[in-house]
Parts: structure tokens; C-alpha cells; sequence
């Protein structure tokens, strides 16, 4: 038992101070250092208030403790049993790893879709989803932003994930990292995305921060988390969504960086040679 709280400590331990680094450090870059410089990148112009970070923060405490725990439960119990993940490297093929990352990611995308989709219905809605909605400006402190019972569903895909793909826990690791590094990317405030990302192949697939910005802003439509597939197959993308891209792009780099055209009136009859 006291092995156990030990190990489950250790999580915690780790997993609040990669939640601090990696929100902490974005938010003091755009919201303190450099918010005059990148006043342009902002989605939202006005700013959330002291007592909205406290609030994020101490969820994102309470998420962090419920995901240690279930961490802890599909690599340290008898649950491990059950599941798909291995312990010797050398059982799959080391390119396997970051494979098997990519492949935890479009699980979580595809849970994440109809789990978030679940929690808007009237009946659940206002129990546990509207906590995180609360920030309707979100900061990189939201990110983990979750009512309890949201927290156990949101953590849970880590043993769907577990039972499904054979992964190793540096996998687990790399996955839990990077799902984190995307989730402070959506709920950074600002659009860092390159300009050129707009006119790509890219650009119909993977989500953006405006992407999920506008979902905080607007309660409805966009419930992807890293791609808009689910999305458009299902018809919840949100009808403003390249709208207010694009007005950011315009926004960050004006008509011509963005490749958008200006709308000229024609001339009147008679006028023009």
C-alpha cells in the first residue's frame, strides 16, 4: 500500500510539474513577457481575469491527481493484465514506438469526438462539461480545466487505448505529452499556426487553436480535439470556423501575406475605359 502511494505520488508529481512547465510557460510568453508584441495573435481582445486562472488551475490539479490515478492503475495493477502494454522494448520493433503514438492519438481523437459531443447533452451538460466552459476565453491553464466526473471520462481513453494497440510506457509517456501539448496549443488564446498552414492539405484536417477557441466562444460545433474530421464527416464544424481563421490571418499578416484577395466594387456604368 505504501508502495502504491508512492508510485502515485511520483505521477502526480511529475504530471503537475509538466502541466506547469508546459501551460506555465506559453502563458508567461503571450499573456506577460510579450502581450503587447503578439496583441495581433489574440482571438479574443479582451483578456480573463486573476480569479479565472486560479479556478483552471485548481481543476487542472484535481484532473491531474484523477489521470495519475488511472495511470497508475493500467501500469502499476492487476488491470496491466488486461491490457496491451509491454514491458520489454525489444518486443516490437523500436520504430514501433512513436508509430504506436500516432496511432493513440487517432483513438483519442475519435473518443474524444463522441465523449465531448456526450457531455454537451442537456442532461449532462450543466453536471460536469460546463465547469470547463466556464472559461469562455480560455488560457493555457484550462486545459485540464475538468469537473471531476469529466476528468475520470476524459483519462479513461488511456484504457481503451491500453486494451487495444500493444504499447510500451515510454509510449504512454510520449502520448500523454504530446495529447497535453496539443491541448495547451487549443486553449492558448492566440493563433501561432505558419501562415502557410492555411493553404494546405493540412489545413482540412488538423485542428487549430481559433479552431477550439471558437467552440469556448460559442458553446456549439467544432468537438474535435486534434483533427476536424469527425467533424466535417458529421457536420458539426462550426459555419464560422475558416471565417475566423482567415480574419485572424488577416489580423497576424495582413491581405496580401495571406493570399486573400480584396474585394473591389466594380465600377459604375459609364466609368472606365
Amino acid at each position: 500500500m505504501e508502495k502504491a502511494a508512492d508510485i502515485i505520488a511520483h505521477l502526480f508529481g511529475v504530471s503537475a510539474i509538466r502541466y506547469f512547465l508546459l501551460a506555465g510557460i506559453p502563458f508567461l510568453l503571450c499573456y506577460l513577457l510579450f502581450f503587447r508584441k503578439l496583441t495581433r495573435f489574440k482571438i479574443q481582445e479582451r483578456l480573463a481575469g486573476k480569479k479565472d486562472y486560479i479556478r483552471e488551475i485548481w481543476h487542472s490539479m484535481q484532473t491531474t491527481l484523477v489521470l495519475s490515478l488511472i495511470g497508475f492503475a493500467v501500469l502499476f495493477t492487476p488491470l496491466r493484465s488486461y491490457t496491451q502494454v509491454y514491458r520489454d522494448i525489444n518486443a516490437f520493433p523500436l520504430w514501433y514506438i512513436p508509430v504506436s503514438v500516432v496511432l493513440a492519438l487517432v483513438i483519442h481523437d475519435t473518443y474524444f469526438y463522441w465523449m465531448h459531443r456526450t457531455l454537451h447533452h442537456p442532461a449532462l451538460f450543466k453536471r460536469t462539461h460546463l465547469l470547463h466552459h466556464r472559461s469562455t476565453n480560455p488560457s493555457p491553464w484550462a486545459s485540464y480545466s475538468f469537473h471531476l466526473l469529466e476528468a475520470v471520462a476524459e483519462g479513461f481513453v488511456l484504457v481503451i487505448i491500453a486494451m487495444v494497440i500493444p504499447i510500451h510506457g515510454i509510449a504512454v509517456m510520449w502520448f500523454t505529452t504530446v495529447a497535453f501539448l496539443i491541448n495547451v496549443y487549443g486553449h492558448l488564446g492566440y493563433e501561432i499556426a505558419p501562415k502557410w498552414l492555411r493553404h494546405t492539405v493540412l489545413f482540412q484536417i488538423i485542428n487549430t487553436s481559433v479552431h477550439h477557441n471558437l467552440h469556448h466562444s460559442r458553446f456549439r460545433g467544432n468537438y474535435g480535439l486534434y483533427f476536424r474530421v469527425w467533424d466535417r464527416v458529421m457536420g458539426t464544424e462550426h459555419p464560422d470556423y475558416v471565417k475566423e481563421y482567415d480574419r485572424l490571418q488577416e489580423q497576424r499578416f495582413g491581405r496580401k501575406a495571406t493570399g486573400l484577395k480584396k474585394q473591389i466594387p466594380p465600377s459604375p456604368a459609364g466609368e472606365g475605359g
